[in-house]
Parts: C-alpha cells; sequence; structure tokens
C-alpha cells in the first residue's frame, strides 16, 4: 500500500484500544479515520479523545477503511472478524483469539476465505528484550533447554474494587475466563514462539481473592517433545514482582524481569541478565536492552507491526494458525484443572 492505510478501530471495551489508536494517528503511514461500538456513549468518547469519527454502522465504517484493529470483548471477536472478512477488510485482532477454540475456528475459516491479512496480537513477540532472549535460548548459547519458567501477572482486578463484578473481563459469558485466558495466555504464547509446540499440558486454577466465577490464578505446566518442561504461573491480583522468565539450559541461564505489569516497577536494570557456565560463580553477564514495557511503547507495538506487514508485505508475526494454537493450549489447561489429569494436545 503506498498511500495511508484507512484503520478502524471496532470497540473500545479493551482498554488496549486507546494505545493502538495513539499508535496510528502518530503514525506517517496511516489514518484513523473511525471507531465502531456497540455501546454508543463508549464510542463516541473514545471518537473525541482520539480525534476521529464514532460511526454507529458497522457497514458503514467498513466501506470506508482498509484495515481494523479488534479490542472488542472477547466473545465478540468472531462476529467482528467475520464482518470485517467479508468486507475484504485486512484485521488485527486482540488476545486471547477468542474464547473457545471453537470460535477460533470461525475466525480461521473467516480468514482463509476471504483472503484478507490478518495479525493475532501478542505484544511480547514485538519487544527487543524478549527477541535476544529467544534468539539466545535458541542459538544454542544456554545449551540443551531443560527448564523454563515464565511468571506473568498483573492486578487489573484489585485496582477495580467493587466494580469488578461489573467489568465485562470479570464475567466468564464475555472473557471466556479469568487470569490463564486473559494473562497466562501471553507466556503460553511466549512458550509457542521459544520452544514449538507442548505435547501435554496441566493445569490448577485458584479464586481466592475477589469472589468472581472465573480465576484469579493458575498454574500450568506444559510439558514438549524435547523433553523441555516449562511451568505458567499467572494472576490478575499480584501486586508486584521481580522476575518474569526464567531459562535454563545446561551451559547457562537466562533471567528476565520488567516484561509484566507485576515486574515493571519493580525491576532494575540490567532487565536481561546471563549466566553462562563456567563464569566465576555468582558473576551475571547483563544485556543492555531495555524492555519496551520499561519504555512506555509497549502496546503500540501491534498496530505499527501490522502497518509494516501491510506496507511490505511482509508476513503477519502471528498468524491465524499460530494464534489458534494458544487457544488451544488453554482449553485444555481449563479443562486439566477440572478434571485434575494432565491433557494431550492436538493442533489439527
Amino acid at each position: 500500500m503506498s498511500a495511508p492505510v484507512r484503520f478502524a478501530i471496532l470497540s473500545f471495551a479493551h482498554y488496549h484500544a486507546n494505545y493502538w489508536a495513539e499508535a496510528i494517528n502518530g503514525s506517517p503511514d496511516a489514518e484513523l479515520v473511525g471507531v465502531w461500538d456497540d455501546d454508543a456513549a463508549r464510542g463516541q468518547s473514545a471518537a473525541d479523545r482520539h480525534s476521529t469519527a464514532f460511526e454507529g454502522d458497522l457497514g458503514a465504517l467498513l466501506a470506508r477503511c482498509d484495515a481494523v484493529g479488534i479490542t472488542s470483548e472477547t466473545a465478540r471477536h468472531a462476529d467482528l472478524v467475520e464482518a470485517a472478512a467479508r468486507a475484504g477488510r485486512h484485521i488485527l485482532l486482540e488476545k486471547p483469539m477468542a474464547p473457545t477454540v471453537a470460535e477460533c475456528d470461525r475466525i480461521r475459516r473467516a480468514v482463509r476465505e476471504s483472503g484478507v491479512i490478518f495479525m493475532q496480537n501478542f505484544p511480547k513477540r514485538y519487544d527487543p528484550v524478549n527477541q535476544e532472549l529467544v534468539r539466545r535460548a535458541q542459538s544454542g548459547e544456554l545449551g540443551t533447554i531443560s527448564l523454563v519458567r515464565v511468571r506473568h501477572g498483573n492486578y487489573h482486578l484489585l485496582e477495580l474494587g467493587e466494580r469488578v463484578h461489573d467489568a465485562w473481563y470479570g464475567n466468564p459469558a464475555l472473557s471466556g475466563g479469568g487470569a490463564l485466558i486473559d494473562e497466562g495466555i501471553h507466556a503460553v504464547d511466549f512458550l509457542l514462539w521459544l520452544l514449538g509446540d507442548p505435547a501435554q499440558v496441566y493445569a490448577v486454577t485458584a479464586n481466592r481473592t475477589l469472589g468472581l466465577p472465573l480465576e484469579d490464578t493458575a498454574l500450568v505446566v506444559l510439558t514438549f517433545p524435547s523433553g523441555t518442561v516449562a511451568e505458567i504461573a499467572t494472576s490478575n491480583v499480584l501486586v508486584a514482582a521481580e522476575g518474569s522468565i526464567e531459562v535454563f539450559g545446561n551451559r547457562g541461564s537466562a533471567l528476565l524481569g520488567g516484561v509484566d505489569l507485576a515486574s515493571r516497577d519493580f525491576a532494575r536494570p540490567p532487565y536481561l541478565k546471563v549466566y553462562h557456565y563456567g563464569q566465576a560463580r555468582g558473576e551475571w553477564h547483563g544485556a543492555e536492552t531495555i524492555p519496551y514495557f520499561r519504555q512506555g511503547n509497549f502496546h503500540q507495538q501491534g498496530p505499527l507491526t501490522f502497518l509494516r506487514c501491510l506496507r511490505e508485505g511482509a508476513p503477519p508475526v502471528i498468524s491465524v494458525d499460530e494464534g489458534r494454537k494458544s487457544l488451544v493450549i488453554v482449553e485444555a489447561a481449563y479443562r486439566a484443572a477440572r478434571t485434575g489429569q494432565a491433557q494431550p494436545l492436538d493442533f489439527a
């Protein structure tokens, strides 16, 4: 595309829509042509805030844009993807892809039949410090990876207080679940990126803090065909933390902090530390890379990366098939938590 991409945002239910609007408005390669929202007051307020037009007719807005960002309630993702795909509009979709694998399959079918460019948003993949960690691990620098631990969480539900009972992400019918699908899915995608497809998942969930009809904490264990084991600890009532990602190999270890909300204000540089077997005991090498999450430009990278794909013809960072895999894992993890039994994973 040579002219600026005419970009529309469908729903401001998810707060990340504000970061997306900021990124589009700040890019010379795009124009924010409008906002649609099924909540007219919310949509009008967002349009005013970001200096664009509110359009209450979804079809009318789709008719005058080239691409959309979908940041609605998770349960409405599939309907909006199908509408955008029918109109031939390229799609950037907020995580998680959908509340169920069946809904993911609707999305995948719509994308394949329409031929539009689709990118699933997982912002960990755009952050240079995560890219450096993955590059070091996959290069063999740390040797054979035996264990990876990802602790990813926030304190959003605590911030809301009593309002949490009225929020859509406190309602499993709209969100699909709690901490696991909302926050843990970031860790799931990171592990898919780092290690490839796992073979089996086991999980436990807990709800001790807010009395909501969904989990506020979850622990997931994944096993991989290579023999590597990975652990995900996730919560949205986590007030403070420091380390977020730990990778252990037989030639070294890597530790990363400052890359989730719970650790952002507590981790200190160097954020990425690497130890090589054979170094002086207790000596860590600190990388200079500063996480985007610490810099404050983390969530803006999704739409900016998507724009580069549209303008340069590069493949999406996370395709519809790759994005669907994270839901396959999350859905199986919920099943494991209900049954108390490890679940095999099938990505077909």
